[in-house]
């Protein structure tokens, strides 16, 4: 994106919290998190955000609520609900409220990336370039072409995922952690061994076409894409 939006979550949960704020940051957003229905209404009145994810199950007020309080008073940016329960009569009631749209947990990370780009693309008319350049490496997001020096490679959907994720963090060490939370899903609770398999499988099919391999391992630490720095 061109700017840097301003996105606060709303979860009482701390893994929650952590895993989207973590996981935002690295999608390009500036990120505040709070675990209440009444300090979120303080940090909106603090510094009021381009976009809210607000958790409907709350320990101190419904989602619902927090949602009805900050319209009445003036807020006017857009709202992406976060719950456990798949209920249309929840949904309705959300959208209702002042909400612009609901994610039912599980929840994949890029869904929430994707649907939040959307909302701001609407709101804030914010553009994004579909391609992404890393060093000697190509994506384009629209279509999920992947090039490597001009030569096309095929991906499965998680190397896809894999590789944007390395490549939206260039010549930055990720722990296996931080790839297991941002790829797969956060309630994945699979081996971290995953990550060195799809590390592996990229690398088989990135490094024919490059003078040295272009993913890096740093042992104790993760992995890095390395790309020559501006």
């Amino acid at each position: 994106m061109s700017s840097q939006p301003r996105i606060l979550i709303v979860d009482d949960e701390p893994n929650i919290r952590d895993l989207l704020s973590t996981s935002l940051r690295f999608a390009g957003f500036a990120i505040r998190a709070v675990g209440s229905g009444s300090a979120a209404i303080s940090a909106v009145l603090g510094e009021e955000p381009d976009l809210m994810i607000l958790d409907v199950m709350l320990p101190d007020m419904s989602g619902f609520s927090v949602t009805k309080r900050l319209r009445e008073s003036g807020f006017t940016a857009p709202i992406l609900f976060l719950t456990a329960k798949d209920d249309t009569q929840d949904k309705v009631m959300g959208l209702t409220v002042g909400g612009d749209d609901y994610v039912t947990k599980p929840f994949s990370l890029d869904e929430i990336v994707a649907r939040i780009r959307a909302i701001l693309r609407r709101t804030l008319e914010v553009e994004e370039d579909a391609v992404l350049t890393a060093g000697e490496i190509t994506m384009d997001q629209d279509t999920h072409e992947v090039s490597v020096n001009g030569n096309l490679i095929e991906l499965s959907p998680t190397e896809f995922k894999l590789l944007r994720f390395l490549m939206l963090n260039p010549n930055r060490v990720l722990s296996k952690a931080q790839i297991l939370d941002h790829v797969w899903e956060y309630d994945f609770n699979g081996d971290a061994g995953i990550v060195e398999s799809y590390v592996s499988y990229l690398r088989r099919k990135l490094d024919p076409f490059t003078s040295e391999p272009l993913i890096q391992t740093k042992r104790g630490f993760g992995y890095l894409l390395k790309t020559p720095k501006p």
